[in-house]
């Protein structure tokens, strides 16, 4: 009889959906990047109109697809600098899909020509750890503003809910039975419906369905010189180079996402799902630096939030804006806080005196401006550094040495 042979493994294209687990760590770490998601939503919807059910529908979609892609809990956020364009200086629905689209058409040409793999060699280490630095310390701040400044002592969204949000966290930093982003949530849900009741009758069932959207050349210009172009500098260094370094720190480099991978990701989701009205997207290093601290370990994680996103679009559409906007800002500050100490952390691995200088200074200019000019400011730190080395005949140390992540594109 002939004898059974060895069990075959699955494809390497396959290898992302046998590692998924659905625990309540990934539950936890679903919600572990709220802070920035909510806020950041919710305030594009109320400046721009767009509609908040086809968003949600959307993202949950696009955050499906990256858990089953990458098989790690890849986070999938609005685009910051477009969020913000929109929410300080105001941009209609067709700009600002315009801008989301003409991101993501740049992001995937990159990825396409080999150009970012190129463009991740060239970039020294130090560099993406003082973006990774300067973004953790930012969300450190904000979070910091939301959860004390301008909040009463007590009441339903307080500076003791944020305390009490804090001790949980601490308290419940890696349980596997009670994870602390998914008490801390739980905990914001609880006192909202206690403290405004009458919010629920707000809610409405059913959502309509997308439609295409059209934009006409000036919105096309528009959102390209107002959203794209500050936009782009900071999804190629925070979604796509500083992502993709994380990934492999957290992660190892078997499981690490490659940067020619992360892009094709960016602009495949923006060019595809913009169209129809979805936010503007991308994966960013502190929305994963957020959902690994608070228990998302598999592509699990963000499946799951996915599910959640597309259930609630679907049973109540544009009328769930009510609920985001009242939801406690000081439990999404604490959330938002502890997604930043997380990432300033990773940033211990610097220790050499050239790297220290460059991440220090990179990381100050950076905070003080914006992140363009802080990674400008650093490069040409790093120039400097390399051309006096040169000049004085030491090999330069540290600067550029092989790719600034091991992750395989």
């Amino acid at each position: 009889m002939e004898q059974p042979g060895p069990r075959s493994k699955p494809p390497r294209f396959f290898k992302p959906f046998t590692d998924l687990r659905f625990t309540r760590g990934e539950a936890g770490g679903a919600v572990g990047d709220l802070g920035t998601f909510l806020p950041l939503l919710a305030g594009m919807v109320s400046s721009s109109g767009l509609h908040l059910g086809h968003a949600l529908l959307f993202a949950g979609i696009a955050a499906i697809v990256a858990g089953l892609n990458f098989g790690i809990p890849m986070p999938v956020q609005p685009m910051k600098a477009i969020a913000i364009v929109v929410i300080a200086e105001g941009m209609n629905v067709p700009e600002l899909l315009a801008a989301g689209m003409a991101t993501g058409a740049v992001v995937l040409v990159l990825a396409l020509t080999g150009l970012i793999g190129r463009i991740n060699r060239s970039i020294p280490r130090s560099l993406i750890r003082a973006i990774q630095l300067a973004l953790g310390l930012k969300l450190l701040y904000k979070g910091f503003e939301m959860s004390i400044q301008g909040q009463p002592w007590i009441g339903g969204d307080s500076i003791a809910l944020a305390a009490v949000s804090v001790a949980l966290v601490l308290l419940l930093p890696s349980s596997r039975r009670i994870p602390g982003a998914l008490a801390v949530f739980a905990l914001g849900l609880v006192v909202l419906l206690v403290s405004q009741p009458q919010l629920v009758a707000s809610l409405r069932l059913g959502l309509e369905p997308p439609t295409f959207h059209s934009i006409s050349r000036s919105e096309w210009v528009a959102g390209l010189w107002h959203g794209a172009l500050p936009q782009i500098p900071l999804t190629l260094l925070n979604s796509v180079l500083a992502v993709s370094l994380l990934s492999a720190d957290l992660f190892g480099e078997r499981r690490a996402a490659g940067p020619k991978k992360v892009a094709l990701s960016v602009g495949l989701m923006n060019l595809l799902l913009c169209p129809f009205g979805a936010m503007p997207m991308c994966h960013g290093a502190g929305g994963l630096a957020a959902q690994h601290r608070f228990g998302g370990r598999t592509g699990g994680c963000t499946v799951l939030l996915g599910l959640s996103y597309i259930v609630l679009a679907l049973l109540f559409g544009s009328s769930l804006f009510v609920l985001f906007a009242a939801y406690p800002r000081s439990i999404l500050g604490v959330l938002l806080g502890f997604a930043g100490v997380s990432l300033v952390l990773v940033c211990r691995d610097q220790r050499a005196p050239q790297d220290i200088a460059v991440l220090v200074t990179t990381a100050a200019i950076a905070l003080i401006t914006n992140v363009g000019i802080g990674f400008l400011a650093g490069l040409a730190l790093v120039v400097m550094i390399w051309a006096a080395r040169q000049i004085s005949g030491s090999r330069l140390l540290g600067f550029g040495r092989g790719r600034s992540t091991d992750a395989k594109e």
